[in-house]
């Protein structure tokens, strides 16, 4: 399905896609007509060859479907490796990037880790996408030859880890699942088939995480919202990977006394296509982001549970701030170009109407005794977890 409006992606796009759907309308088909939420999402973005972040579209920056904060200025990263250097000293050992995108923000902080004389002995990225892989790995080779050789790709986890662990933009693209409430009890959201196109079907709860996970939210009628177990899952694996170090995670989200306000009766999912919002998760499968803002309180929780402390949950404007972000923006010369893209890009990320408020920073650590590293000693939003 294509819309009038958004711009027309070409022949071989709309195939890739179409293969997709395809695909997908098997795998409906050979689980008995249904698949939840969470299965179509990961087929749409997973997929081998076809989904959205394994096949080979252009997906970030200007020709792609959005813009993360590394595209937007090199401070971002300079900001990260702040922090990052500082927590190596205290446990040495290597850095982790979890779904490294274009490779830009290992860029950054590799040079800024150097500048800082605080590199690792290796840069890990835990990528799953082979055409990112390559990408991030071209990226490298042409900002950063002289460090390229420090990085590693895995395909999964070390079994014990020590340094930092850091991901942007990544568990907001993580699988999640839908519900409803009918008036009486809570659903589960499904796709089917409906004729030549994809469809919502809700079923009873049978999973007893969902169930439970549902009892707090708002018994309003047709009130839906996203529950996400995969990626609470996940800071599990990070915890029981982490020997020693800290994980430092920014993405888009509230706390879940915001997340699940009343007012938010039809959830967060959106899709991103040609830096077009799209509001059907069944538009062009594929070609479209898939994503929902993150339940930080569910994060902590796991968290938590996992063993891991706190070091900070703050907005990005704070933490940037308190990663010196202001001060390296002096540094450059009154009314160059450099200063004036800088300016610009030093609105976007910071200010409450464009990424500073919405994008938050929560990072937790094992095992770190020593002093608040910077960027973590700003505002202090815990209490709102």
């Amino acid at each position: 399905m294509t819309n009038p409006q958004l711009p027309t992606p070409s022949d071989e796009a709309l195939q890739a896609s179409q293969a997709l759907i395809l695909h997908i309308r098997q795998q409906i088909k050979e689980s008995g007509g249904w698949i939840s939420f969470a299965d179509y999402m990961r087929l749409a973005l997973y997929t081998p060859g076809l989904g959205y972040y394994s096949g080979g579209a252009a997906k970030f920056g200007g020709a792609g479907d959005f813009v993360t904060a590394p595209e937007i200025s090199p401070l971002f990263g300079t900001c990260i490796a702040n922090t990052l250097a500082h927590a190596l000293q205290e446990c040495g050992g290597d850095v982790l990037e979890i779904g490294a995108g274009t490779g830009q923000l290992a860029a950054q902080i590799l040079l800024e880790l150097e500048r800082l004389d605080a590199l690792p002995s290796e840069y890990f990225i835990l990528e799953l996408s082979g055409e990112l892989r390559e990408r991030q790995r071209k990226t490298l080779q042409t900002l950063v030859p002289h460090l390229a050789h420090k990085t590693r790709w895995l395909d999964e986890l070390p079994k014990q880890f020590v340094g930092v662990m850091v991901g942007n933009e990544v568990l907001d693209a993580m699988p999640c699942e839908l519900v409803r409430f009918d008036g009486y009890n809570w659903l589960q959201c499904g796709v089917v088939e409906n004729g030549s196109d994809l469809a919502f079907e809700h079923r009873s709860i049978e999973d007893l995480r969902l169930e439970v996970a549902c009892e707090p939210f708002p018994h309003i009628p047709q009130y839906t919202t996203e529950i996400q177990l995969e990626a609470q899952g996940f800071i599990n694996a990070l915890a029981a990977s982490l020997q020693f170090g800290m994980i430092l995670l920014i993405d888009y989200g509230f706390p879940a006394s915001e997340f699940y306000h009343p007012e938010r009766s039809m959830g967060t999912l959106m899709g991103h296509y040609r830096h077009h919002s799209i509001h059907d998760p069944f538009f062009l499968p594929g070609l479209t982001d898939i994503t929902c803002h993150i339940d930080f309180s569910a994060i902590y929780n796991a968290a938590d549970q996992a063993g891991l402390s706190l070091e900070s949950y703050t907005s990005q404007a704070s933490y940037l701030i308190d990663a010196g972000i202001l001060d390296r923006a002096a540094q450059m010369e009154v009314g160059s170009v450099e200063y004036l893209r800088m300016s610009t890009a030093l609105q976007k990320l910071t200010s409450n109407a464009e990424m500073g408020e919405l994008f938050k920073v929560i990072a937790f650590s094992k095992e770190l005794q020593g002093k608040t590293a910077p960027g973590l000693g700003g505002r202090d939003r815990s209490g709102e977890l």
